[in-house]
């Protein structure tokens, strides 16, 4: 699993067990992935954990699993960086169709925009942008180190921040790796979103919504602009103050300087559906599928939009965190996009890698037969 930069998370501000189980495995040799919710809650600190697995074909079996207070199935909560893979298969439609080409340059698309510094937009492909291979700097990670006050409940709303301006920002910045080597950049998919829009004549939110939401009838997905609130119903969501540890409601955001790169609100119930689909085919024809999923320019770190990561029983799944103010969650699926999961935690606090992987163990990797060779 690629290390992904958090996307606004704290203090960068752009930052008993309850129900049943509808297919509990036949011998839990493994510990299911519920188990992991309540470590979730105590090692990670968050009020809340939550957890939304489907299996085979859509409409069957579904579990559903939560700790702490707080968190439903069909709450509303923001995605994060999750946007991502949304934007990608924008993109991906838009190549099949003749609108763009991958090999195209940011210039091509976005004159100007991408100058000085030592920086050439002619020389910045598309498919680099897609995979994190561009060399362009994290404008996000800029805006924390320039401004750390920004923290808590006040900043999202302080500091509104325009898709220009998070580019020029980064403009602003020295490189942080060569051009065609891997480094996970915000600034690749806010490019993206303004390439959608030249393309389209559209903004990449209408692109995503007439081009995914509405076929798929993810009715609780939303890009929210400059909505801070959230539908009900909601999630809430909490930073925990580094002054004096306690948490501190961030829920009501303004998440226009996320992006294209991270202002997605979603339920668990939608993500699991839209990964499923996008996996299994819905949204892209196989070609555009296979890209998606190419991970060779970013040196097996990551495709477009998405990231494997190979469990210890020899299985590799494919989905996207998101790391926002507030949330963290995690979505992965098997290749075919007939096993899905998506965890929940509301805080902007990650549960770790260790933590993190051994749900993903427990959810997808099946259990040891004893007697078996």
């Amino acid at each position: 699993m690629p290390i992904l930069r958090t996307l606004f998370a704290a203090p960068l501000v752009l930052t008993l067990l309850a129900a049943g189980s509808a297919n509990p495995p036949s011998e839990p040799h493994l510990a299911p992935a519920s188990s992991y919710l309540p470590r979730l809650v105590v090692e990670g600190g968050a009020p809340a954990a939550a957890l939304l697995s489907h299996r085979g074909a859509p409409g069957g079996g579904r579990t559903y699993d939560s700790a702490g207070t707080g968190i439903g199935a069909d709450d509303h909560f923001r995605a994060g960086s999750v946007t991502k893979t949304f934007v990608a298969a924008v993109v991906l439609q838009l190549a099949q169709e003749g609108g763009l080409r991958l090999e195209d340059s940011v210039e091509d698309h976005l004159p100007g925009l991408v100058r000085g510094n030592g920086y050439d937009g002619s020389a910045v492909t598309l498919r680099a942008l897609l995979t994190h291979t561009s060399g362009l700097p994290d404008y996000a990670a800029a805006l924390s180190a320039a401004d750390p006050a920004l923290t808590g409940a006040t900043g999202p709303s302080a500091r509104p921040l325009t898709a220009l301006a998070a580019v020029r920002t980064a403009m602003a910045l020295a490189p942080v790796a060569a051009r065609g080597s891997y480094a996970y950049s915000n600034t690749n998919y806010v490019l993206l979103g303004l390439v959608v829009q030249h393309v389209t004549g559209h903004g990449y939110a209408a692109e995503i919504r007439q081009r995914i939401l509405v076929p798929l009838r993810l009715t609780g997905t939303s890009l929210p602009g400059g909505r801070t609130s959230l539908p009900a119903p909601r999630s809430r969501g909490y930073h925990r103050s580094p002054v004096d540890g306690t948490l501190l409601d961030v829920t009501d955001i303004d998440p226009r300087a996320a992006g294209a790169a991270g202002e997605m609100v979603s339920t668990l119930t939608d993500l699991d559906r839209f990964y499923a689909a996008l996996l299994g085919g819905r949204l892209l024809p196989p070609a555009q599928l296979a890209l998606l999923l190419d991970t060779r320019a970013a040196d097996g770190s990551y495709g477009m939009g998405v990231f494997p990561q190979r469990l210890s029983c020899g299985i590799t799944v494919w989905g996207h965190n998101g790391h926002i103010t507030g949330s963290y969650v995690r979505t992965a699926a098997t290749r075919d996009g007939r096993h899905v999961l998506t965890f929940r935690v509301n805080t902007d606090a990650s549960p770790g890698a260790a933590l993190e992987a051994g749900l993903l163990e427990a959810e997808f990797c099946p259990p040891a037969r004893s007697g078996r060779t």
